[in-house]
């Protein structure tokens, strides 16, 4: 007869489960010893529960199906919840096994005592306690299939005691896990979308990480309306890509001209977009079509709200719309575009091979001419985001995962474990920040024992450039930013790495070269310009203000010589306000 842990893991299998991330302990000994003795599993060991929830995440992210990871009692499941709290935010399928002290002393101030079901409450759909074993079968059941239904994570907590008694039922169930139907409006809803579009002389469109499988649809409307295409972040892989409309990306990494685009246009298309920034909106004039009716006029106020998939509603508005012959508004802002990524985006990446620090940009352009056509790459927040957002170019078979919508940092690296088990043939990169990769370095051994060919090229400016530019912005100097010199490249050498340390450009390319043809686990660490920070399209007189209230204060404090250094990194790059 089962346990109810080896019911678990054996149902787990049976619905297309291939591994367990996370750290043994304790309360959680019986489900690693179902794992131990279940044909087809297998138990990850990471350095960290916190990287267990990421990698969980990643895999579930590039693979679209259920991924699973575990922690311990108290401590050790509290550690999922930021990798927990991410995969939720980026609709990842994840189910969290959160094992639990022994029933019989819950509510007794245990040692290591916490409530899991309740902790887990706001990163989750789903997060129940089991509490005997005829419920536990029927509770993994609803976790799964809520987690891949709703699109974010489940948690089952089991106190070790249940785990290790007699299942109840058959030995294993047979789950045939559904993700949801797309959303199609109404003929109604279609019928005045269509006319408020063709009412539109200036149509610009606006896509999300919802025009995910609708590219070909959002390019066949985009000429019908003559209509520039603007994305986020998270829209910038699905949609950018063979596109003849683009005019680049808004937000505060944004670049090019789409919030003058969004700006100028009479009718503005959010496609399957929950943009958070609701500044950079115009908060009028704006037509909104989500999958999720959550979404729909949570960051500005609507003309129209349809709910639906981005593929299936563009389908069905298409032949509805009368094809403009005025193309001008599109012609406009494509010259303006191409104007601001001459100054903007190729500002760093010419005729700069002998300048020393590296300059970021340079080196993120050179990695996305390295990297394979079909790579997966995992960013850290902060600063590798928006080299990533400018530089890596996406061409439909790439794919970029980060913490866009949750912002932690760390999670490159596990992003990048979690990715590369789930294809083990495919190129990962890991665009790492010297402070993200610093939080959870010690996963770096998890690389070395699983020989996982992934490949962490780290941005070492020792400092935290986004929080730098942050307290610019606000009118404070730079404090507590910025860390001493770091030699990643020997810590990844002293796990068992293959690694390289870069501080001359000409050799970057060679270094990438070099390090991607290598087999197994590879680091290349590339000392980057500090000063180099991130311009947002859009500068308000307030950002001025206190840009420059923070450089007099950096300045009064004795660091001319340094805001010099500033103004010179970044004169080429700063857009007149």
């Amino acid at each position: 007869m089962a346990t109810v842990a080896e019911q678990l893991v054996r149902t787990l299998r049976n619905a297309g489960v291939e591994r367990i991330y996370g750290i043994v302990g304790d309360s959680l000994n019986p489900i690693v010893d179902a794992v131990r003795r279940t044909d087809g599993m297998d138990w990850v060991h990471v350095r960290h529960e916190e990287t267990a929830g990421f990698a969980a995440a990643a895999e579930a992210q590039v693979t679209g199906t259920l991924a699973v990871c575990a922690g311990s009692c108290g401590p050790g499941n509290l550690h999922l919840i930021n990798g927990l709290f991410d995969a939720h935010r980026s609709g990842a399928p994840v189910l969290a096994i959160a094992s639990h002290i022994p029933s019989v002393q819950i509510g007794t101030g245990f040692f290591q005592e916490t409530h899991p079901d309740r902790l887990f409450d706001e990163c989750s759909h789903f997060s129940e306690l089991v509490t005997q074993p005829d419920s536990a079968l029927r509770l993994l059941r609803i976790a799964m299939q809520t987690a891949v239904g709703r699109h974010g994570v489940s948690v089952l907590t089991i106190p070790g005691d249940v785990a290790d008694r007699r299942a109840a039922g058959p030995e294993a169930d047979r789950v045939r896990l559904v993700s949801p139907s797309p959303a199609v409006p109404t003929p109604e809803q279609i019928i005045e979308l269509a006319d408020l579009l063709n009412s539109g002389e200036k149509v610009m469109l606006f896509a999300g990480a919802g025009c995910a499988g609708a590219h070909d649809e959002v390019m066949e409307l985009a000429d019908a309306l003559a209509a520039p295409v603007g994305h986020s972040l998270g829209g910038k892989e699905w949609i950018q890509y063979d596109n003849p409309f683009d005019v680049g990306m808004s937000g505060l990494l944004g670049y090019g001209a789409c919030y003058e685009a969004m700006h100028d246009a009479d009718r503005v298309v959010l496609l399957g977009t929950d943009f958070p920034y609701d500044n950079f909106l115009p908060q009028a004039r704006t037509v909104q079509i989500d999958a999720n009716p959550a979404n729909l006029g949570r960051r500005t106020v609507l003309d129209l709200a349809v709910h639906g998939d981005v593929r299936a509603t563009v389908e069905a508005v298409l032949p509805l719309l009368t094809p403009r012959t005025d193309r001008s508004f599109l012609g406009r802002t494509l010259r303006k575009h191409v104007r601001k990524l001459e100054k903007v985006v190729d500002a760093y990446t010419t005729r700069i091979e002998h300048r020393r620090p590296i300059h970021p940009e340079f080196a993120a352009s050179t990695l996305d001419e390295v990297a394979a056509d079909d790579a997966v790459f995992t960013v850290d927040t902060g600063m590798c985001n928006v080299w990533a957002a400018r530089y890596l170019t996406p061409n439909g078979r790439r794919r970029v995962l980060g913490s866009f919508r949750h912002g932690s940092m760390a999670n490159a690296l596990p992003h990048a474990i979690g990715a590369q088990l789930a294809h083990p043939g495919r190129q990962v990169i890991s665009m790492s920040g010297d402070g993200g990769l610093s939080m959870l370095m010690g996963d770096l051994l998890t690389l070395s024992a699983y020989d996982l060919p992934v490949k962490v090229v780290v941005f070492n400016n020792s400092t935290l450039g986004m929080v730098k530019l942050e307290m610019l912005v606000d009118g404070l100097p730079d404090y507590g930013t910025d860390s001493p010199p770091t030699d990643f490249a020997a810590i990844a050498a002293a796990c068992g790495i293959r690694s390289t340390r870069v501080e001359d450009p000409r050799e970057v390319r060679a270094g990438l070269e070099r390090a991607f043809a290598a087999p197994g686990p590879g680091l290349v660490e590339l000392v980057t310009d500090p000063n180099a920070l991130s311009i947002p399209p859009r500068i308000t007189g307030e950002m001025v203000r206190g840009f420059a209230l923070g450089a007099s204060r950096t300045v009064l404090n004795g660091g001319v010589g340094k805001m010099v250094e500033l103004a010179r990194t970044n004169l080429r790059n700063a857009p007149r306000p």
